[in-house]
């Protein structure tokens, strides 16, 4: 997939992907799946996560759109969901900030709350 013509975040969603980036254990998951695509039970084996710990950074993953997941039915009649990196390329320079920062609603609609002094 072609990752030209991404378009550019809001202050709001780059928040939100930076901060699902900012783990490590989120980072090691896009670091795996850009190997291809895996499913949850193959993918806590090779990162020795736990099966839990693994979907709630999955989730998070996924609702900033940096990972996508489908359910495939397996040979045996099984259903596994398999996840997969999705292509993105994220332009930080002094003035993509400047301008993500134009798009930026109130703190407390973002969920940032309060900074403290």
């Amino acid at each position: 997939m072609n990752v030209t013509n991404v378009p550019a975040l809001t202050g709001n969603e780059l928040l939100k992907v930076l901060a699902a980036l900012a783990n490590p254990h989120r980072m090691r998951i896009v670091g795996a799946l850009s190997g291809g695509r895996n499913y949850v039970s193959r993918l806590a084996r090779d990162l020795g996560m736990s099966r839990p710990l693994l979907h709630m950074h999955l989730q998070r993953l996924e609702a900033v759109g940096l990972v996508s997941g489908s359910l495939e039915e397996t040979t045996g009649g099984q259903t596994v969901k398999y996840y997969e990196v999705s292509r993105f390329a994220l332009d930080l320079t002094p003035e993509s900030i400047a301008e993500a920062t134009r798009t930026l609603t109130d703190r407390a609609e973002s969920g940032q709350g309060k900074e403290r002094e």
